[in-house]
Parts: structure tokens; sequence; C-alpha cells
């Protein structure tokens, strides 16, 4: 946001991360590296938000009910929250606009999704994002706020869509670097891509989301740079699951979230509770959370019968 020439107040609960962002401009723990912008600062005390015109949220899916209560009694009226959390609470499996409108229902929201990978933006590399809000003026002031020539949003009023498919692509990011992992080739990945595709769109379906949202940046191209490179922490999780590494093994040294690890928990509930068939999402759950072997749970699925593409 500081290229978009707004005064930007960064918090986080590290200290460490507060301070070597303010004396060294370098997130040294979370983005190695990566320069920041001189004029971005941090502060890990929640009061100093209060007089924000408007707050990003980008804490993991699974703690974003928990950094709203903490957050409200400092929060303006009228201060936009823009989600940029992707998932689905797991114990209570609700969307985050859902966990918004709990725990905060007269605070205007957001929902801010699409391919980003934090580093390309931190370095000014252009991405191009979806900007979902209910409230068309509001999405258009967002907008103009955060927009820049390298960071462009494009708006949407599907806040549902834009959710979803950020929630699912976690969970078939895992599906792709297994495959990647057990070494299947590009044509695997394609293919894993492309049916993930349709099982997105089914679950969106359940919650009447706008099929063309799902074919655009918060969807199709969130899953495809996603599923395409272990820049992912997802894919990168998948890829270790295929070459062998157990899951408590791969997350016992990381501190960045996996959130597709948690995703597929309540993903496969509710495919299941909804009897939307989602093969892929199956298969990941059954190797994360019932421990079966990956070898024999990808064999598996593609020996599956036969059917057609639009089932």
């Amino acid at each position: 946001m500081v290229r978009a020439n707004r005064e930007t107040l960064l918090w986080a609960r590290e200290e460490e991360v507060v301070e070597t962002i303010n004396t060294h401009h370098e997130n040294t723990l979370f983005l190695k590296g990566v320069a920041l912008d001189p004029k971005l600062k941090a502060t890990g005390l929640l009061e100093d938000l209060s007089e924000c015109d408007a707050i990003l949220m980008v804490s993991p899916a699974q703690h974003l009910r928990s950094s709203v209560i903490s957050l409200k009694p400092y929060l303006k009226t009228d201060c936009p929250l823009i989600i940029c959390s992707k998932g689905i609470e797991v114990t209570t499996g609700k969307l985050m606009s859902d966990v918004m409108a709990e725990v905060a229902p007269k605070q205007p929201f957001a929902i801010l999704s699409g391919p980003t990978f934090a580093a390309e933006v931190v370095r000014g590399q252009f991405s191009a994002i979806t900007l979902a809000c209910e409230d068309e003026k509001l999405g258009n002031d967002l907008m103009d706020a955060i927009g820049t020539v390298n960071f462009r949003p494009y708006l949407s009023t599907d806040v549902i869509g834009s959710q979803i498919g950020g929630a699912v692509k976690n969970v078939l990011a895992i599906a792709t670097g297994i495959a990647a992992g057990l070494d299947m080739g590009e044509n695997t990945r394609a293919a894993v891509i492309t049916r993930g595709l349709a099982e997105m769109v089914r679950f969106a379906a359940s919650y009447g989301a706008e099929n063309d949202t799902l074919m655009g940046l918060s969807g199709l191209g969130d899953l495809l740079l996603t599923c395409s490179s272990t820049q992912s922490r997802n894919m990168s999780l998948g890829k270790a699951l295929g070459e062998g590494q157990t899951f408590s093994d791969y997350m016992a040294d990381k501190l960045s979230v996996a959130e597709g690890a948690h995703t597929v928990k309540i993903l496969h509930k509710i495919a299941v509770d909804r009897k939307i068939s989602m093969p892929i999402t199956e298969a990941v759950y059954r190797i994360i959370v019932d421990g079966e072997p990956v070898s024999d749970v990808f064999d598996e699925l593609v020996n599956r019968p036969f059917t057609r593409e639009d089932e």
C-alpha cells in the first residue's frame, strides 16, 4: 500500500518482525532477503491501528475470528476490513465472511483474493487480483486506495465465490505437489488442476456462487499459480509427502502455515454432507488426516471408473 502513496502501518505479533522492519526494512522471519520500502512502519500494539481508514486482515484463516475480536475495540465504526485470509473455519465450517458477520456484524468488509506470491508483490512485480465487495461504492473506493500500476485489482460483487476459490485451491495445490513428488509428470499436473477446477466449481455452486467468478483471478487464476510452483506452501507440502516425508516431520520446523492442511478437514466434511463429488479432495484428506499411504491413495484415484467429463 506504500506504493499507492498511502501511509501504511503493519501490525505483527512477533517483536522480531516489528524490530527488523523498522530498523532494517526487512521481515527477516517470514520474508528474508526481500527489501521493504523504508516508509513502511511496524508496530506490536493493536491500539496503534485505531486511526486507520482501512485494514487488511492477513492472519491465517483459522485465526481470523480471534484476530477480529482482538482488533474490534480499536476499530473506527466505518473502517472496512479487507479479508485476505484464504480458507474455511475448521471448527464451524464458516466462510470468512460468515465469521465477520458473526463477530463484527456492523463492520464493512471486502475480500481480497487471487494469484499472488508475497515476495513478488513486495518486489513490485505485476500482479492482478480480485476485490470482492457487496457494496460497489466501497469496492470502488478500496480499489482506488490500494491499486497501483503493478498491483491491479478487479472488482467483483461475488463475495462467496471469491472466497471459495481461495480456500479450495490450497487443497488442490497439495494434490499437485503430491503428484510432483511421485514424479508423475506434467500431464498429471494438468489433469489434477483441471479436474480440481471441476471440484471447485461444483463446491461453489452448492453455495450459490457465480460460475464466472471461479473462472477468474480468485478461482482459476489462483489455482494455476498455487499448483505450478513450490513457492506455494501447499504445493511444497504435497511434494514432500509425495517424496515420502510424513506430514508431522515436514511441518515440524515450519513458521508459515500450509492452510490447505487445515481446510481439507472441513472441505471434505462439507462435500460429504452436501453429496458433492470431490475425489481429489478426498484423496488429500485420506493422506493428511487418515494417514493412508500416498502411493496407494493416488493409485486408487487414477484408477477410478471412467465417466463423463461433466460429472
